[in-house]
């Protein structure tokens, strides 16, 4: 088994992923079988993919008799986070919560989801700060001289 796990996936490969995370263990029959009513993929097609994600780290193989039984080495919530983490890393820190209401905005929520989201807001409101500041060189966002009031 790899140690290190290369996170960097495609949109295809990320599809064989989100199979693999609800299934646990999943042989590539079953991967193709899934894929093809979604995405109408060829099984050659999905192999690569899959073959791709052992390569990266991100799949665990064993073997079962004559198949090879697959299973993920990052849980789907890990890898979900890790991932808006880096992405969140990429932008200015100014711009984090308008990102974050802008995906609030757009998603389909339950009241538990709501819910749950108040109680980390109330939390968060015990350390807020008056302005996030910016933590980006010169020219790399739209604030200027870095005393910025982004209204991005």
């Amino acid at each position: 088994m790899n140690t290190e796990i290369d996170s960097k996936i495609t949109d295809s490969e990320w599809e064989v992923m989100r199979v693999v995370w609800a299934q646990d263990k999943v042989t590539s029959k079953q991967i193709i079988e899934v894929l093809q009513q979604k995405k109408d993929w060829k099984p050659a097609t999905t192999k690569t993919f899959i073959g791709r994600l052992v390569k990266k780290g991100m799949l665990h193989t064993e073997t079962e008799g004559k198949k090879y039984i697959y299973s993920a080495n990052i849980n789907e919530s890990e890898f979900i986070k890790s991932t808006l983490d880096e992405y969140f890393d990429k932008i200015c820190s100014k711009d984090v919560g308008n990102t974050i209401v802008g995906l609030i905005s757009k998603a389909t929520l339950s009241f538990n989801d709501i819910e749950k989201m108040e109680k980390a807001l109330e939390m968060k409101k015990k350390n807020a700060v008056e302005e996030v500041a910016c933590n980006c060189i010169p020219g790399q966002c739209k604030c200027k001289d870095h005393s910025c009031s982004s209204g991005h």
